[in-house]
């Protein structure tokens, strides 16, 4: 019976890897088949939920405290509890059921906003626990997302998938905020969050249902634990630069994915611009998600990731120049808006592709995945560090875009350290000789 079980596995999983061939072969090779799409659309609406709502959280908080060690501490939580249970739940992911993990992962993120809305003003007296629930969702929700893209997607179309996730991303952050700030600033009191965090766990449900559609693939080998340590022991094992690099992108994104949000809002008291300010610059983003991934090639990655880096940095510079006011936030987001595909696709998509190198590689991707977030989770807890240490003892504009200034340069040694492994010909001869 033991052996039959195992035919029996080895068809199933046959008939997939056949039925994921022949999509990519009608989609034409660098095209998207229709569980790509799908995992798009699931994608898709699990932003648009966290766009609707998640944008307004540091604010909340913010209102209800008027502390910026709060909202540190928040976000630190978050992001640690995260990179945990990325750790933790890559053994189920691995040998059990990723579709659950991704459908729990996404459950859990309604009920944070669940928990917020319940608690009402309350909620600043519970910044830690409310930060580990949004922690555990977003771990759960993101690995399974990992690995499932991983599995869907090849070199040849990853930059294209990447594209469309960043101008779907776009789409959703250039209505779903600026309602909210809407909807915010037109109610009397928290009635307004009440009712974005409602709309958010309706959209979070509708991504269960939609995500039953995707097809479940099945599970083979036994988890690493400690692959990633592994990894990074071996004398010039390509990880040992990637992991240092993820890690610089997370120092930005550590104090940047909250940050900006706030200071749009503590600069005008106003949820109604700051939703405005998140349409226009997810406006001028979805143009270039989409003109990136539609025209960037594997050999132009490098370069492309200079242009970038230097030119989100160099974008900080206004506020430096005239203050964080409205109008200087906004040419920093626009100009960030309109820069940051060119670094973060070839990113994504080149660490993507290092865990696809080969077969022995591809087999341990969910190791390897959780060995990036890792990294990214590193990141962005020396950058809420600093951030910790600055701002609550220096709440000052000056000591906000000096922080920005010194977290936004990070991913500039990030591309220094890859720079010989991102878009190399060198290094795609290499990967293609380690083939079997």
């Amino acid at each position: 019976m033991a052996y039959a079980g195992k035919s029996a596995s080895r068809l199933r999983q046959s008939a997939l890897h056949k039925g994921d061939a022949e999509g990519k072969a009608r989609s034409g090779g660098t095209g998207l088949d229709a569980q790509a799409v799908l995992l798009l659309l699931v994608l898709s609406l699990f932003n648009t939920a966290n766009a609707l709502s998640g944008t307004f959280v540091p604010v909340y908080l913010w209102k209800a405290s008027q502390s910026y060690a709060l909202i540190g501490w928040y976000s630190f939580s978050q992001f640690g509890i995260s990179g945990l249970t990325f750790w933790l739940a890559g053994k189920w992911v691995k040998q059990y059921n990723k579709m659950n993990t991704l459908r729990l992962g996404v459950a859990l993120s309604g009920c944070f906003y669940l928990t917020v809305l319940l608690l009402g003003n309350a909620s600043r007296h519970y910044y830690i626990p409310l930060g580990a629930l949004n922690g555990i969702a977003g771990g759960f929700f993101w690995l399974a997302y990992n690995v499932v893209y991983f599995e869907i997607t090849e070199p040849n179309n990853r930059d294209r998938y990447n594209g469309w996730a960043g101008l779907l991303g776009s789409c959703a952050g250039i209505v779903a905020p600026w309602l909210s700030g809407l909807i915010i600033s037109r109610s009397a009191g928290t009635a307004g969050y009440r009712i974005i965090f409602s709309v958010s766990i309706v959209i979070f449900a509708v991504s269960v249902v939609l995500s039953f559609w995707l097809r479940k693939r099945p599970a083979e080998g036994q988890y690493g634990w400690f692959l990633g340590v592994r990894e990074l022991r071996e004398r010039g094992n390509p990880w040992r630069k990637f992991v240092p690099a993820i890690m610089m992108q997370g120092v930005r994104e550590g104090v940047f994915l909250f940050l900006v949000g706030l200071a749009v809002y503590i600069a005008t008291r106003s949820e109604q611009k700051l939703g405005t300010f998140t349409l226009i610059t997810s406006l001028v983003a979805l143009g270039s998600f989409w003109t990136v991934g539609r025209w960037l090639r594997p050999r132009w990655r490098r370069l492309s990731m200079l242009v970038g880096v230097i030119a989100v940095t160099a974008v900080i510079l206004p506020l430096l120049l005239g203050g964080i006011q409205y109008g200087t936030l906004l040419m920093f987001g626009i100009g960030t808006s309109l820069f940051i595909p060119l670094y973060m696709i070839p990113m994504t998509s080149s660490v993507f592709d290092l865990i696809g190198r080969n077969e022995q590689s591809a087999r341990a991707r969910v190791e390897y995945i959780v060995l990036r977030e890792a990294a990214l989770t590193a990141g962005r807890l020396i950058g809420l560090t600093a951030y910790l240490l600055v701002l609550p003892q220096h709440p000052t504009q000056r000591a906000i875009t000096w922080l920005m200034l010194g977290v936004g340069a990070a991913p500039i040694a990030g591309w220094w350290l890859i720079r010989h492994y991102v878009g190399e010909r060198r290094y795609a001869a290499k990967r293609q000789a380690e083939r079997p």
